[in-house]
C-alpha cells in the first residue's frame, strides 16, 4: 500500500517508525576504527553541518513566508520598497565566511591526509603490498616473506603503510572502517597509509566495479595484538604453499568467491615485478621473464600460450601515460631508470646503441 494513499492519521506514525528502524543501520563510515578514518568522519559532519547552516534557515523561512503572505491573510502593501541593508548583510555575509571557513578545513584536511603521507608513529610500520586480480586480492609482506589471497593481519595501533597494483583491470582499495579508498591500476603504484586504533575483523572490498565477479571481490582486515599477528604469521608459514612463478600464473586465473588462501613464501619482488610487466611494453619482456613466461617459446605450446595472454590480455598503457602517475616506482628498480626515458620510444624490432645516444 502507498504511503500516499494511508489515512492522514496514520502517515506520522509510519514515518516515526521508519526512522526507529532505520536508526540500527550502522554505517562503515560513520562508525571508524582507525584514526585515519575518524579524521575523515569529522571532517564529513563538521562540512555538513556548516553547510546546514545555511540550508535549515532557507527551509524554514521558505515555510514560514509561505504561510505569513498566504492570499487568505491581509498583509501591508508596499510597492515601493525594493532595499534592506540588514538583509543583504545576512545574506552575503554569512554563506561568505562558510566558504571561507570550509575552504580553509578542505585545504588543511587534504593535505593531513594525503594517502601517500606517512603516519607518524613511534611504532615501526608494517608493510602490505596489495595486487588486484579478477576477483580477488594478493597480499605479499615482503618483511615477513609470506603471501596471502582475501585476508590480511596486522598489530593495533601499528603503521600500515600499503603498496598498491593491479594485475588486471583498474579496482580500488577500500576498508571503510579505516578510511581512504585508493585506486589499484595496472603497472602503477598507489601508497596508501592506515593505522587500526583497536582490535576487531573489518570488511575490505573493491568499490570499482571490474567484472561478473566484482560482488565476490572482498576480503577480511584483522587487527589484533602483536602476540596474535606473530601467531597468524606462523600460521601462514605453515601451510606449506608456495607463490611461485607457476603458483602465480594459476592464481591469476579469473576466479569468483575465493575463500582465504596462504603462501607459506613467495617470489622474490614479486609485486615490482607485476608492475614491470606492463611498465616495459611490447618492447621488454623482462617482466615475464620474471615470472617464468617465456615470450619466445615455440607456438602452440602451453608456455606460448600463457605468454600471448600477457602480451595481448590485457591493455598497455599509452607511452608516457606511467609517467604522470608514479614513474617513481619503475626508476627505483635496478636497470630501469633510463630504460623508459630512451629505450621505450625505440620502434618495436630495434635496439638503440648506448654511444649513438650519446
Amino acid at each position: 500500500m502507498s504511503l500516499l494513499k494511508l489515512p492522514g492519521r496514520l502517515r506520522p506514525w509510519i514515518l516515526l517508525a521508519s526512522v526507529l528502524f532505520l536508526g540500527g543501520c550502522q554505517s562503515a563510515i560513520l562508525n571508524p576504527k582507525g584514526q585515519i578514518g575518524i579524521d575523515e568522519r569529522n571532517l564529513l559532519v563538521t562540512c555538513t553541518v556548516l553547510m546546514l547552516l545555511v540550508v535549515v534557515p532557507v527551509i524554514v523561512m521558505t515555510l514560514v513566508f509561505a504561510y505569513r503572505y498566504r492570499a487568505s491573510k491581509q498583509n501591508r502593501y508596499e510597492p515601493e520598497w525594493h532595499h534592506s541593508t540588514p538583509i543583504e548583510i545576512v545574506v552575503w555575509a554569512i554563506p561568505c565566511v562558510i566558504i571561507v571557513v570550509l575552504g580553509v578545513l578542505v585545504w588543511r584536511s587534504s593535505h593531513a591526509l594525503d594517502p601517500y603521507r606517512p603516519l607518524d608513529s613511534d611504532v615501526a610500520p608494517v608493510t602490505i603490498e596489495a595486487v588486484s586480480l579478477d576477483w580477488k586480492w594478493l597480499f605479499i609482506y615482503p618483511d615477513q616473506n609470506i603471501a596471502t589471497v582475501n585476508e590480511i593481519a596486522f598489530p593495533e595501533k601499528t603503521p600500515l603503510n600499503f603498496r598498491i597494483t593491479s594485475d588486471s583491470v583498474m579496482n580500488s582499495f577500500f576498508i571503510p572502517q579505516l578510511g581512504t579508498m585508493i585506486y589499484s591500476m595496472a603497472g602503477m603504484e598507489t601508497k596508501l597509509h592506515l593505522i587500526a586504533n583497536e582490535q576487531g575483523t573489518f570488511r575490505g572490498l573493491s568499490s570499482h566495479y571490474s567484472g561478473k565477479g566484482f560482488s565476490g571481490m572482498h576480503f577480511n582486515a584483522i587487527a589484533t595484538d602483536q602476540a596474535g599477528f606473530d601467531a597468524w604469521v606462523a600460521k601462514v608459514k605453515a601451510s606449506g604453499q608456495s607463490l611461485d612463478a607457476a603458483a602465480y600464473a594459476e592464481l591469476a586465473k579469473p576466479s569468483e568467491d575465493v575463500a582465504p588462501t596462504y603462501y607459506a613464501s613467495a617470489q622474490p619482488d614479486l609485486f615490482n615485478t607485476i608492475i614491470a610487466k606492463y611498465m616495459m611494453g611490447s618492447h621488454g619482456k623482462g617482466g615475464h621473464k620474471m615470472l617464468g613466461m617465456d615470450n619466445n617459446a615455440e607456438p602452440g605450446t602451453e608456455a606460448a600460450a600463457q605468454a600471448h595472454a600477457h602480451d595481448g590480455g590485457y591493455a598497455t598503457p599509452a607511452p608516457g601515460q606511467a609517467d604522470g602517475h608514479d614513474m617513481h616506482s619503475m626508476d627505483s628498480m635496478p636497470g630501469m631508470g633510463d630504460m623508459h626515458h630512451d629505450d621505450a620510444q625505440a620502434p618495436a624490432g630495434e635496439t638503440q646503441n648506448p654511444q649513438e645516444k650519446h
